[in-house]
């Protein structure tokens, strides 16, 4: 065992917030092998940070006792994980043949003309980033699109400009409560 990782078990090292740290601590209690914990674990280090810097590889992969290749040879099978900051809101759309069929692309066209980015980009004020998706689970409502954790289906082209100001509005609002 490293020292990091002596000193992890203490919280002083740790690059999460306590309140992680102590839900990893119990993650790796839950299950009778350690490794299994990973990708729950790395769930949510992407929540809390954004995205899956060096740091939080290494930190996961010393709390796991295994190493930062066998961290990253997981993490880069699994699409909904990522390796770059996104936006604060990540937008999803999804092309898979549901969607595809009932007008995902012109969706996701609209989307990029609205955002002024493509594939995997991020707004110039980080709020927004874009990304086309193969499935999001919603066939029966496409298209449909994912926003972080909110779903929004039966959608058109011309809907995109009203989801994205409610997303602006709730950042306007968290300003003007700061």
């Amino acid at each position: 065992m490293s020292s990091n990782t002596a000193n992890r078990s203490n919280e002083t090292m740790s690059i999460f917030s306590p309140q992680l740290a102590a839900r990893f601590d119990a993650l790796v209690q839950k299950y009778p092998a350690k490794r299994s914990a990973l990708i729950p674990m790395l769930l949510y280090a992407q929540d809390e940070v954004g995205y899956l810097s060096d740091a939080v590889i290494d930190e996961i992969a010393d709390r796991l006792c295994i190493t930062p290749l066998e961290v990253r040879n997981v993490a880069t099978y699994y699409s909904m994980l990522r390796f770059k900051p996104a936006g604060r809101f990540n937008v999803q759309v999804c092309t898979n043949i549901s969607c595809m069929l009932r007008g995902a692309y012109e969706l996701y066209e609209r989307f990029q003309h609205e955002l002024g980015i493509g594939h995997k980009g991020v707004t110039s004020d980080g709020v927004f980033s874009l990304e086309e998706v193969e499935c999001i689970g919603a066939c029966c409502w496409a298209p449909a699109i994912q926003v972080n954790y909110a779903f929004h289906d039966e959608l058109n082209p011309d809907d995109v400009p009203g989801i994205l100001d409610q997303y602006r509005t709730q950042v306007q609002n968290k300003e003007n409560n700061a």
